[in-house]
């Protein structure tokens, strides 16, 4: 980006109010926290620095012996810098903090019971400028003369809520009023207009959700009909049972589950039935949707771990993902026809496409590490890369994981063969390799000795330890035998 642009966002930066300023310094800051739009966030946190820091008041200048502290402990010094980021930063999270178990990180389609982290700033902001702006200046005052725990900072934060739910439904709810395409378009943009309705709602009943919270044990470990009666009779509270609100309550119950396709139990008890007719017909048939989007959503993790090579937790995934397709399959009755069932579906193959792909790929690269070489072929201090080796150890173990989950996930097959295959490659490699140490340029020694870890590191993955330290003595052996007979020659 050129200087003249970076002086248009510095323009542009410069009109927002300072509060604005600090909490936009801190969701960046956030960003790059989880790698998210690194060189975005930093050149736009730079330009940020740059406008806020002229707005402090002028200090007298530091004796020129005296180091200069670096930008952060420069800011934490300011008051005024220290007071704006207490109030743009804690002020919006103490005012939503009711969302906090319903908010995603997700800039697309949205679930039943679910509201964008990203559209909280634009509603924080129309709140002081329009929404509530009486309401916000007694909470923003609260907060500046008050702990973040004092009762008059609660009091403040409630009464913003409720005016910040009222002002949001007279433009969102059943009864909006007034020229709504005008008004909304001044919130922001079309994603944020679709969270406003939750997030009036849930801020609305506040209370009828922290009681449901409190009356929850801390994790269900198995959804069975005890459990399934407390719950219920927790939730069944009528401002949680409109068809608005039940997807709430019903995510606050997902998140204390352990297995949280669990959640479709309550609507099959609720139903008395396993039929998806019947279940849907009820309004905890949203429970479907929600384990069902939730899956989809895991899957598409999957493939994203997948594409960047990280196995380490895909077990735990797989599990996960396993035991939900198999609890919807066998704990409902789906027809292949209906959306449940075809969603259901495109789960499997999505899972079964992504792994697939990646398991076929598995035998061609431990062959390339250890495919045997004619000496003249192996350049002088040639050797198999070591991280590479593990890659492909860890991608053997990923093809052994998913033997476990293979059936209910649609890769049976190319599991099976590719495991199969593996052990029936690496076993002979690993013996020719061996027997390669005992002759050869010594030249070419040093490459196969890497070969040859390798192939026992991956025999480690595929047959045991046991079996790996045979091999390792087998290696050593030859080796030693190699260089008794090089002496006596």
């Amino acid at each position: 980006m050129g200087q003249t642009a970076h002086e248009r966002l510095r323009e542009y930066l410069g009109q927002l109010p300072p509060s604005a300023q600090s909490l936009l310094m801190r969701e960046f800051e956030r960003a790059i926290e989880r790698g998210q739009d690194v060189a975005v966030a930093t050149m736009v946190l730079e330009q940020l620095r740059k406008v806020v820091r002229p707005a402090t008041p002028a200090a007298a200048p530091p004796p020129a012996a005296e180091p200069v502290r670096p930008p952060a402990a420069v800011e934490v010094a300011r008051p005024q810098a220290r007071e704006e980021r207490r109030q743009s930063g804690d002020g919006p999270r103490r005012l939503f903090r009711p969302l906090e178990p319903f908010l995603t990180d997700s800039t697309g389609s949205l679930r039943p019971g679910q509201i964008r982290r990203a559209s909280l700033l634009a509603v924080w902001q129309w709140l002081g400028r329009e929404g509530a702006p009486e309401r916000y200046a007694d909470f923003e005052a609260a907060m500046s003369a008050g702990s973040d725990s004092s009762r008059e900072v609660e009091m403040a934060a409630r009464k913003l809520q409720l005016a910040a739910a009222e002002a949001l439904m007279k433009l969102v709810g059943p009864n909006a009023t007034g020229d709504r395409q005008r008004l909304l378009a001044r919130i922001g943009a079309p994603s944020v207009i679709e969270d406003l309705l939750p997030i009036a709602l849930v801020l609305q009943n506040r209370e009828a959700l922290d009681g449901l919270n409190g009356r929850l044990p801390g994790i269900i470990r198995a959804l069975g009909d005890s459990q399934i009666a407390s719950v219920t009779d927790a939730i069944n509270v009528p401002s949680l049972q409109t068809p608005a609100m039940l997807p709430f309550a019903l995510s606050l119950v997902m998140q204390r589950l352990a297995a949280p396709w669990q959640i479709i139990r309550l609507a099959t008890k609720i139903a008395a039935s396993d039929d998806e007719i019947r279940v849907a017909a009820t309004p905890f048939g949203v429970a479907v949707t929600i384990a069902l989007n939730d899956l989809a959503n895991l899957a598409s993790v999957l493939r994203a771990d997948i594409r960047r090579g990280h196995f380490s937790n895909l077990g735990d995934t797989l599990k996960t993902l396993h035991d939900g397709v198999r609890g919807l399959r066998t704990e409902l009755d789906l027809r292949s026809e209906s959306n449940w069932g075809k969603q259901l579906t495109a789960i499997r193959a999505d899972i079964s496409n992504a792994l697939q792909s990646e398991i076929d790929s598995v035998p061609g690269r431990a062959r390339r590490i250890l495919r045997q070489r004619a000496d003249k072929d192996i350049p002088a201090g040639a050797g198999v890369d070591a991280s590479e080796v593990e890659e492909v150890a860890a991608l053997i173990e990923f093809v052994a994981v998913c033997r476990n989950y293979a059936s209910e996930l649609a890769i049976n097959e190319v599991t099976l063969r590719t495991y199969t295959d593996l052990q029936q490659y690496v076993e002979k490699a690993t013996e020719a390799l061996v027997q390669s140490l005992r002759s050869g340029d010594a030249r070419a020694r040093a490459y196969r000795q890497s070969q040859v870890s390798a192939a026992i590191r991956f025999c480690h993955v595929l047959f045991g330890n046991d079996y790996a330290q045979l091999m390792s003595r087998a290696a050593e052996n030859a080796m030693n035998g190699e260089r008794k007979s090089s002496r006596a020659g």
